[in-house]
């Protein structure tokens, strides 16, 4: 059994251009589903937040249009009220890569408040990716990739072939226009070279140890190619 370190977000809320703060935190599929694909392969996870503070769930994520229905959004509860881990996080200044086999970073709105500029996490990423453990990104998480900047100042991720959640799926969610900044775009300044998928459809890119989602359908997808990669 190895250790995977699931890097979640601290962020109860998005602050939009105008100042509003649009409430927010993980998406309850982008966590639950790779977390049981893990575990169902013996792994071990461990949480681990900014500042050691309790992930805030988007409530949004657990509504039934989000989840096939009723019965699987009271399914998704129920699997996400089983993880003990995201109750008792660590600190994320007080992770030691040597210690996890691989890292994955959950969405939701949340990395685009918080990690998009946590320079804790930014080095983390760095590191992962030089060390050639496999590294999962899901849809908003991608805002982390942000940080992770070289000491010339360059971003690690520049070059990489890699997907986020997509400018068309910001607008079809009835974000974009209130937004600071999209992360398709910022992703494309940093020097990435991008790949939208269709809206809402799995998509999944590889890119040496890199793994990314483009939406909490691309989850359980990109959860698959890190355990391959575990292999």
């Amino acid at each position: 059994m190895s250790k995977i370190l699931f890097v979640m977000t601290g962020a109860d809320h998005w602050t939009l251009a105008d100042g509003t703060k649009h409430p927010t935190g993980f998406w309850a599929e982008e966590a639950v589903t790779p977390y049981q694909a893990f575990k169902a392969a013996g792994h071990e996870i461990v949480v681990a937040t900014p500042g050691g503070v309790v992930p805030p769930l988007d409530q949004v994520s657990l509504a039934p249009q989000f989840n096939g229905g009723e019965e699987g959004a009271q399914k998704m509860a129920d699997a996400l009220a089983s993880i003990s881990e995201i109750q008792h996080p660590v600190a994320l200044e007080d992770v030691d890569l040597d210690d996890y086999a691989a890292v994955f970073y959950p969405g939701g709105h949340g990395p685009m408040e918080d990690l998009a500029v946590d320079a804790t996490s930014g080095r983390l990423l760095v590191d992962t990716l030089a060390s050639g453990k496999p590294l999962g990104v899901v849809c908003h998480a991608p805002a982390a990739l942000l940080a992770a900047t070289e000491a010339d100042g360059s971003n690690a991720f520049a070059g990489y072939r890699l997907t986020g959640f997509s400018n068309a799926e910001e607008t079809q969610n009835g974000l974009a226009a209130g937004a600071k900044w999209l992360l398709q775009d910022r992703l494309v300044e940093a020097g990435a070279d991008y790949r939208a998928g269709e809206p809402w459809a799995p998509n999944v890119v590889v890119d040496r140890n890199l793994v990314t989602g483009q939406n909490p359908a691309s989850a359980g997808p990109a959860a698959a190619e890190v355990l391959k990669k575990l292999q």
